[in-house]
């Protein structure tokens, strides 16, 4: 990736510029600034994009989120291999009973720790981020509560949240991601952790995908996407959630809580639980208590 895209925008509107720049770029990440009401939103493209394509998604994007419209730069990088550099700074994390670490560490996991490896790369979640973070403590916390059976991680990215269930629970998982890319990564991590015979993992817009609109009803779906999907994806998720069911719901800032509370609660389903890190809520929410 040699060019870099860059702006600051109002923390509401991070997500929206953060969708702008994903049909620009290979890949895209937003950062909270300390002690600021801003986010950095950085996107990494092999070639520079058109300056009249970006300023034109700037200028719309800014219309959309309701906010001025922003300074922007985009500078060429010098040649690193910067996933190389991204997997080496990557250092092993606890959350919860899970221990994720990278290939190339060389120490023990911890006593009574669950063990996943995983590398930095192409697809999203290392438990380094906030959300992937949260989803894997309200993973340790349903662990310490009941059983599942029929679980589902919608928006795999990495397949660590799969990963995590099926080494818990010793089921087996069902994961699905919109980006093959995804797909692939999730598999190759599933081999790793030798937990294959555990996963299936599907290429799936939501529930589209035949193959998984047809396993449900799901006793647990964890679903770590963004808010606005998760708003749209309401109807069809509780649909495909069990009697006693449990969606896990992440990818969402604490501003956008409400707005996706409510779209649940008109389907039924109450807050259990809510686990907040860095300004991202992930929330537990089921027809019933735990």
């Amino acid at each position: 990736m040699n060019w870099k895209l860059e702006t600051v925008v109002p923390a509401p509107a991070a997500e929206y510029f953060s969708e702008a720049f994903e049909p620009l770029c290979a890949a895209v990440a937003s950062f909270e600034i300390s002690d600021t009401q801003f986010w950095r939103i950085e996107g990494y493209a092999a070639e520079m994009p058109a300056h009249a394509d970006l300023a034109a998604a700037i200028a719309i994007t800014a219309a959309r989120a309701g906010v001025p419209e922003p300074e922007f730069s985009c500078v060429q990088l010098p040649a690193v291999d910067w996933i190389t550099e991204n997997q080496r700074s990557f250092q092993p994390l606890r959350a919860g009973r899970y221990f994720i670490q990278p290939s190339h560490f060389d120490g023990t996991v911890p006593h009574g720790a669950i063990g996943l490896t995983l590398d930095a790369g192409a697809a999203f979640g290392t438990g380094e981020h906030a959300t992937t973070k949260s989803c894997l403590l309200a993973l340790d916390w349903l662990a310490r509560r009941r059983q599942f059976t029929n679980p589902l991680d919608l928006g795999c990215g990495s397949g660590v949240l799969a990963l995590a269930i099926a080494a818990t629970w010793r089921r087996p998982v069902l994961a699905a991601d919109i980006d093959p890319r995804a797909v692939a990564v999730a598999r190759e991590n599933a081999r790793v952790n030798r937990l294959t015979a555990f996963t299936r993992i599907q290429c799936s817009n939501g529930f589209s995908d035949r193959a998984v609109h047809r396993a449900g009803p799901f006793d647990l779906i964890a679903a770590n996407i963004l808010a606005k999907p998760l708003i749209t994806m309401s109807r069809a998720l509780s649909r495909q959630l069990s009697a006693e069911g449990v969606v896990i719901l992440s990818g969402l800032l604490g501003t956008q809580e409400n707005a996706v509370r409510n779209a649940y609660r008109r389907q039924g389903l109450m807050l259990i639980r809510r686990i907040s890190i860095d300004g991202w809520h992930t929330l537990i929410m089921a027809r019933r208590r735990v």
